[in-house]
């Protein structure tokens, strides 16, 4: 089964795990993450499948974040009122997410990738 890459071309880090996928013969469907952003019932679902803290989903270092002052918003932030922020606006998301529709890794670590998509 292919899995789904959402990712931002110009993001350095996504390029990498794009490489890493093309590398390791892995087929996949790119998503622009801006262009088309997950859905926040999507977002939900990649929540709870990665096992993965909801604010560990935001792209802390970006700068939409820090002009939207996200880090206040989400302080007291439910998962819901989190994943209807996220889906707001694919800037504001940690990416690339990639998912085969049971597993979900967020951002790129060569060892996850490994133990997560070299297993399938």
């Amino acid at each position: 089964m292919a899995l789904t890459f959402y990712w931002y071309p110009n993001c350095g880090t996504c390029k990498k795990a794009k490489k890493w996928l093309d590398d390791h013969q892995i087929e996949y469907t790119p998503i622009h993450i801006v262009n088309n952003p997950p859905a926040k019932e999507d977002l939900l679902d990649f929540m709870s499948k990665s096992e993965m803290p909801p604010k560990k989903f935001f792209n802390t270092s970006g700068k939409k974040y820090r002009e939207l002052n996200i880090k206040e918003k989400i302080t007291d932030a439910d998962t819901q009122e989190m994943a209807e922020i996220l889906a707001s606006d694919g800037m504001l998301i940690k990416r690339p997410i990639v998912t085969d529709g049971e597993k979900v890794t967020v951002g790129f670590k060569e060892e996850t990738f490994n133990d997560t998509w070299l297993q399938s």
